[in-house]
C-alpha cells in the first residue's frame, strides 16, 4: 500500500458558522405605523469560514466568534430606522464580510408577525 500524497491540514477544511433565528426588536418597515411601532424580527446568519491556521491554539481568539456576530447584528438593529428588511440584510452581510476569514455569508430576515395567517414573511440574501 503506498502512502498517501501529504496534504496541508487546513487545505479544504473551511467551516460554517451559524446564528438561526436571533429574536429582536427593531425599527424596520414602509409604513407610518412601522416607523413609530418597533417590531420583532427573527435574523438567521450562516457564514462560510476558514480555514483554520494550521498552528490555531484551542482558544476563541483564533476563529470567528458567533457571540461577535450576534453582538454586530444587535448593533446594527440599533442604528436607527430600516425602510427594507432588504437594507438591513445588506448592512448585516457587509459587515460579516469585513471578517478577512468569511468566504460567503447568507443572511435571512422574517417579519413574523406582519400576517396572522401566516408564520413569518422576509428575505433571504447571498453574498460572496
Amino acid at each position: 500500500m503506498s502512502p498517501r500524497t501529504p496534504v496541508g491540514p487546513s487545505v479544504g477544511k473551511k467551516y460554517r458558522i451559524f446564528v438561526r433565528d436571533l429574536e429582536m426588536i427593531a425599527s424596520v418597515g414602509v409604513y407610518e405605523f412601522e416607523k413609530i411601532r418597533p417590531q420583532r424580527i427573527r435574523v438567521s446568519i450562516d457564514l462560510s469560514v476558514g480555514p483554520r491556521a494550521t498552528d490555531a491554539t484551542d482558544t476563541v481568539d483564533t476563529v470567528l466568534s458567533y457571540e461577535n456576530v450576534v453582538k454586530a447584528v444587535r448593533a446594527i438593529v440599533a442604528t436607527g430606522h430600516f425602510h427594507l428588511i432588504e437594507t438591513l440584510a445588506e448592512k448585516i452581510a457587509a459587515d460579516c464580510l469585513t471578517h478577512f476569514t468569511v468566504a460567503s455569508v447568507k443572511v435571512k430576515i422574517e417579519k413574523p408577525d406582519i400576517f396572522p395567517d401566516a408564520a413569518t414573511v422576509g428575505i433571504e440574501i447571498e453574498r460572496p
